[in-house]
């Protein structure tokens, strides 16, 4: 049974959103539940019901709908049907000269504030501009930008006139960046001629070039000078983002737009093959962000909500969300570790911050490093700390206790770019249990299934969704006939999604993700997950990563080796491999132990933060690197090479 960690306080559940909401619920729909579960129940078995109250609860601006959602099985549903709406309208109906809108945050420079009215006029003239150069809805606009101000300005120009936004972050190589939106056709880019990370600069100027150059549908370039302020148009014909944001405007008006009308195009991480064009809708994306700031982020006006993210992930346009709630967000652009790991929380004492995103690997490499921001940082302010991006030990759950604040309130969550929101994660009024995702989410009719495709409790099986969600794609962009689309979610369990990871639902309704289904170990008939292997080495002393893979060899033969990446000044020895056998052997049983354990100089990641699991895997049973691994699409795409000499030796087992 796992330890509680965390409970709150009478006051403090009365005072959350979701208690509001329930309060609500029972004033104006006569509906009462004695508890959250009850709660999710009634959301995953009355769609319309649960759906259409969120509806009038966050007073949507709109057109009225026809019909809450039709009864066409996934993926065919269709969501208020006949409703108009705007994204950018509902983020600035929160608008307050009380509070900035924003706080930015650049690697060794100071925070700057921007109040509303700036936001304001400078998504205004921004969307004069765009409208002036012909853009209307449906049109795409797309970034090549940093997690900074004028991503966002960016983003909402566009969006208050309809079109449809995309992004990716100036770390991307030219051809992946080129490969994602080559498909998608857009008439204007945002860029920056360069960034820095780590305190290094990182000329893009050259990139920017191949990009403009591959993309024969662009009408106009809108340059950002950023890693140097005198580099000017560095592209002939181009404009300047200051020029822009100078540019003629009257009131800022919002383009309403069809429910099912494409807000952005988000993508697949690419590793294996072009990176699939992922499209939500303008109005399932807003009802979907509303529900989740409000009732699993337990986000209020006022407060300041941060989340450590790039332009490239699905979590930086989660995090624009936070305006929708009223909320200030924190932006930060720059190394997590840089000049040390502490630089975060410095951002987080500075900036106030109420509600702290990041990713798992994160607050496990702040405790390895033994970091006790609790005691050298004040962070009164803090209310939440939430992780996504992999899954999150227990030893992370006791040092974000322990050593970052005793009575915060710790939301693991998972989701992905399929939803742009979390499946799973916290619920304010529950407590939180050690090693445990607090619940399933409003709405999301999720269950592990077993082989034979019924939903179990208490053991592992495979993550699926069995009714439809508002911020379900509703295509993958130049996937006419969905046949990608039904392949990718629907073709194992027909009418009914199947995520690719591998869940434990215990008998208290807190959930387990065991990591992904499509990397799966299978050891003499017994699944085991990823995430296992890796809660129980990372908290080995002197290894920094590892990456495990399983590789079915002639003969009906399997090989398990453990890759593993030091600390500096340490090494993979005979005594760090008996460590491992031992802490495996008597964490989880004697399968879980590897066949060998292998040194690497680094462990492959894609740029937003994943393991290469399944490419290392392909690799090392003779696939084609490229067709295994897109380096474009990587963090570090020179750790693969280890992977390409080493299948040599696999050939010959």
């Amino acid at each position: 049974m796992s330890e509680m960690l965390w409970e709150g306080s009478g006051a403090w559940k009365k005072h959350t959103r979701l208690q509001h909401y329930l309060d609500w619920l029972n004033k104006h729909k006569g509906l009462q539940f004695d508890n959250y579960d009850a709660l999710w129940e009634w959301s995953v078995s009355d769609l319309e019901g649960f759906w259409g109250s969120l509806w009038e609860y966050f007073d949507i601006l709109g057109s009225p709908y026809e019909q809450v959602v039709t009864e066409n099985p996934m993926p065919g549903a269709k969501w208020f049907t006949g409703s108009r709406l705007n994204y950018a309208e509902h983020i600035f109906r929160q608008s307050s000269a009380d509070r900035p809108a924003l706080i930015f945050k650049r690697e060794g420079k100071p925070l700057i504030e921007m109040a509303w009215a700036e936001l304001e006029q400078k998504v205004a003239a921004t969307a004069a501009y765009l409208h002036a150069a012909g853009i209307e809805p449906g049109d795409r606009v797309v970034a090549f930008l940093p997690n900074i101000p004028e991503a966002t300005i960016a983003f909402l120009a566009a969006n208050s006139l309809g079109a449809t936004w995309s992004s990716t972050s100036p770390d991307f190589g030219a051809d992946s960046v080129v490969e994602r939106f080559q498909q998608i056709q857009p008439k204007v880019l945002f860029a920056v001629d360069g960034y820095q990370y780590g305190g290094k600069p990182f000329s893009k100027t050259e990139v920017v070039q191949q990009i403009v150059d591959a993309l024969p549908t662009l009408e106009k370039v809108v340059l950002l000078p950023y890693l140097d302020s005198e580099a000017g148009a560095f592209i002939d014909g181009a404009d300047l983002f200051e020029t822009v944001v100078a540019h003629p405007h009257h009131e800022l008006s919002f383009e309403q737009v069809p429910f099912e009308h494409p807000i952005w195009v988000l993508y697949s991480s690419g590793t294996t093959g072009k990176p699939k064009a992922i499209t939500h809708s303008h109005g399932g994306v807003l009802m979907e962000h509303l529900k989740y700031m409000a009732f699993h982020n337990d986000t209020h006006p006022g407060e300041r909500f941060f989340w450590f993210t790039t332009t490239g992930w699905m979590m930086w346009n989660f995090l624009q969300a936070s305006l929708l709630s009223g909320a200030t967000m924190v932006l930060y652009d720059g190394s997590p570790g840089y000049p040390d790991m502490d630089a975060l929380w410095q951002l987080t004492e500075e900036a106030g911050i109420h509600h702290f995103g990041t990713s798992a690997p994160y607050l496990v490499a702040c405790m390895k490093k033994e970091l006790q921001p609790g005691k050298t940082r004040n962070l009164n302010a803090l209310r939440s700390v939430s992780s996504t991006g992999a899954p999150l030990p227990p030893e992370a759950f006791d040092y974000v206790y322990e050593h970052i604040k005793s009575n915060v309130w710790l939301a693991s969550m998972s989701g992905g770019t399929d939803v742009c929101t979390a499946f799973v994660g916290g619920v304010a009024t529950e407590p939180v249990y050690k090693g445990e995702i607090q619940r399933r989410g409003l709405g999301c009719a999720m269950y592990a299934f077993d082989d034979h495709s019924e939903p179990i409790v208490g053991e592992v099986g495979e993550m699926v969704i069995t009714q439809p969600m508002p911020s379900m794609p509703i295509y993958f962009w130049n996937d006419p006939e969905h046949a990608r689309y039904r392949a990718s979610y629907f073709e194992m369990y027909p009418g009914i999604w199947r995520h690719g990871d591998w869940l434990l639902v215990t008998e208290r309704n807190t959930l387990v993700i065991l990591g992904r289904s499509d990397a799966t170990l299978n050891r003499q008939g017994i699944r085991i997950g990823t995430a296992e292997i890796y809660r129980c080495v990372d908290q080995i002393p002197g290894i920094k990563d590892s990456l495990i893979v399983n590789l079915e060899l002639e003969g009906g033969r399997h090989y398990m080796p453990l890759f593993v990446c030091p600390q500096p000044g340490h090494q993979v020895d005979e005594e760090m491999i008996k460590t491992i056998a031992a802490e495996l052997r008597a964490a989880y049983s004697p399968r879980h132990v590897p066949d060998a354990c292998i040194e690497v100089p680094d462990i492959p990641y894609t740029i937003s933060g994943k393991k290469l699991e399944a490419p290392v895997k392909k690799i090392l049973m003779g696939i084609h690197p490229e067709k295994a691994a897109n380096p474009g699409a990587m963090r570090n795409p020179e750790s693969l090479q280890f992977f390409l000499d080493f299948r040599k030796k696999v050939e010959e087992m």
